[in-house]
């Protein structure tokens, strides 16, 4: 029997778990594993659980939403052994489970935990001590995950995405930017940009699977130029929801490293969260830096 460390955010997916916890715990006792659950009760709570106790364990398993994932993650990365992640995913946007093609049914994820296996996945690292599993982001609509009222967006789930994202296009600017990245330098003005390593962002934007490699220390970057009109902001964002990263407003390239420096201190979005405001800002691909059980 493996000792398994399962921390639960009960305010995730307007707790629909509840109904199904013992059976995801029968499903992992079943499986091999003796688990002990630990509720987290506040932000950063899981990387502090992780850090505080994960030690003691031979897998650690996350049931929350993509924050509470990335959370993990961050504590995770400072200790001093590789622990296997898994995933039961409850949230709104749920992109981790979308590009890992996770199901959305707790008992069904418990048990392809139980009956799973570990693969090596890359994590960004933001600044210097800071990780996200699959996006950071600034500009144009990243306000919209963390500014969303949580009553609300349990309420009404990724609708309430949508309510935000339309009050958002009111206030879209732009910002001069300096991207270095490993082939090349840009300075131009900007209204979004996007390090991933995902094929999902915020539940809405796909991109090709061909184009992502979840574990070949790369990352992809997203730029987006402002429109000159309305017609061309339309056009931008039809092209971005439909997947096409292409056209004269919008970059795509990959890089294993990227620094952003700006005139003036800009806010980022963290897998969802608020990733604080900055100046300057380097972002890397920490390669194969966990293990996700799939």
């Amino acid at each position: 029997m493996k000792k398994m460390m399962l921390i639960i955010n009960p305010t995730a997916g307007r707790g629909g778990y509840k109904g199904a916890i013992a059976e995801i715990l029968g499903t992992f006792c079943s499986g091999g594993y003796i688990p002990s659950v630990f509720y987290t009760q506040h932000k950063e709570h899981a990387a502090q659980l992780v850090e505080g106790f994960a030690m003691d364990y031979d897998i650690i398993v996350c049931l929350g939403g993509d924050g509470t994932l990335s959370e993990v993650i961050t504590g995770a990365m400072s200790l001093p052994r590789r622990i296997p992640i898994g995933y039961i995913p409850l949230g709104t946007a749920n992109d981790v489970a979308k590009t890992l093609k996770l199901s959305n049914k707790p008992v069904v994820a418990a048990k392809a935990i139980a009956e799973g296996s570990p693969s090596p996945h890359d994590v960004g690292k933001f600044g210097p001590y800071n990780y996200f599993s699959y996006i950071a982001a600034f500009g144009a609509f990243t306000e919209v995950s963390y500014a969303t009222n949580a009553d609300f967006k349990n309420a009404l789930g990724h609708f309430a995405y949508m309510l935000e994202g339309m009050r958002s296009l009111t206030r879209i600017n732009s910002y001069k930017t300096i991207v270095e990245y490993d082939d090349g330098v840009l300075c131009e003005d900007f209204i979004f940009g996007a390090v991933t390593n995902s094929t999902s962002i915020a539940g809405l934007v796909q991109i090709d699977e061909s184009k992502v490699d979840l574990s070949d220390g790369i990352l992809e970057v997203i730029l987006v130029k402002p429109p000159t009109d309305i017609f061309a902001l339309n056009d931008i964002i039809s092209n971005i929801l439909s997947g096409n990263f292409s056209g004269d407003n919008i970059l795509f390239i990959k890089s294993r490293e990227v620094r952003f420096t700006f005139k003036e201190s800009v806010s980022f979005t963290r897998d969802g969260e608020d990733g604080g405001s900055h100046f300057d800002l380097c972002i890397s691909c920490c390669h194969h830096g966990i293990d996700i059980i799939i």
